[in-house]
């Protein structure tokens, strides 16, 4: 049996935009024929592949499916470029925590994108979650808070970022005039990433038996707004060492608590069979990324 590239274009698509809607204007098709094509897929195979919902995702034959498309796309363009034909750039979607963007990632990628003749899709999410992504599909390869690999992947460490509990100088000096303590700490407001971000409520619960809710706090969704935020005086909170270090040494930001710092460990995962070009930009990352973040233990 050969699978339908049209077909599977129509998937993919529904996959990758979350509705038949954007699929269609994606493939500049009408959503009824994206279902139809993904419906003739689904008997290719004898098996749903899509749940319709909002967003649409795969089912579980579907996600092995999607890895399957993903791999395969790539592998088609290594081939055409080794045969001397011009596919132009390859396209690859790598899941990564939003902390690992704003920091050290793209000074480091950037030049292996451009000699490997890359164009790379981002998929942002909490470390915690990227590694659902690359189970589900929806790229080929992550930075992972999970240690353990997926089955038919690999796991590299990359290394510890480490988070300092910060504030302005001008909040601490308000709020935290008595030291930063678990009083305080119940009245200042604490900046949260999003309902995903669990690094501020396991340090109060941590250190200061705090659970969540006993605190106010804000949610500010992205890394440099957050950061501004601290800076503001909007709040309090965890940021990578490599953002907040300038504010440190310039006194606009100080170190509420310099001995309790967290170090999130961070791991590149990608599948065990991959093209070249992949399989070289992976071991360029995971070289220039270990010059970069502490070492893991």
């Amino acid at each position: 049996m050969q699978i339908d590239p049209r077909r599977s274009a129509a998937f993919v698509a529904a996959v990758d935009t979350g509705s038949l809607e954007l699929a269609a204007a994606q493939l500049s098709l009408t959503p009824s024929a994206v279902s139809q094509r993904i419906s003739a897929l689904e008997q290719d195979f004898g098996t749903p592949l899509l749940v319709r919902s909002r967003p649409c995702r795969p089912t579980a034959p579907g996600t092995r499916l999607l890895q399957y498309l993903r791999r395969s796309t790539l592998l088609e363009s290594e081939f055409l470029a080794e045969m001397g034909m011009d596919a132009g750039p390859a396209r690859v979607s790598l899941a990564v925590n939003n902390d690992t963007v704003a920091t050290w990632l793209l000074p480091v990628l950037a030049p292996i994108l451009a000699s490997e003749e890359l164009l790379v899709e981002f998929v942002l999410d909490n470390q915690g979650h990227t590694f659902a992504l690359l189970e589900q599909g929806r790229v080929v390869a992550c930075v992972a808070g999970e240690p353990t690999p997926m089955r038919g992947c690999t796991v590299s460490p990359l290394g510890l970022m480490r988070y300092r509990m910060v504030a302005s100088k001008a909040f601490a000096a308000h709020w935290f005039a008595g030291g930063f303590n678990r009083e305080s700490a119940q009245r200042a407001p604490v900046i949260v990433f999003d309902r995903k971000d669990s690094l501020q409520s396991a340090f109060l619960l941590r250190h200061f038996g705090l659970p969540e809710g006993a605190y106010p706090f804000h949610y500010v969704p992205a890394s440099d707004p957050f950061v501004g935020a601290v800076r503001h005086g909007m709040g309090y909170g965890l940021l990578p060492q490599e953002q907040c270090s300038c504010y440190l040494e310039d006194g606009t930001m100080v170190d509420l608590a310099p001995d309790l710092y967290v170090d999130v460990p961070l791991y590149w995962h990608a599948w065990r069979i991959q093209p070249p070009r992949l399989e070289r930009m992976g071991a360029a990352l995971l070289k220039a990324a270990r010059g970069v973040l502490l070492a893991l233990p």
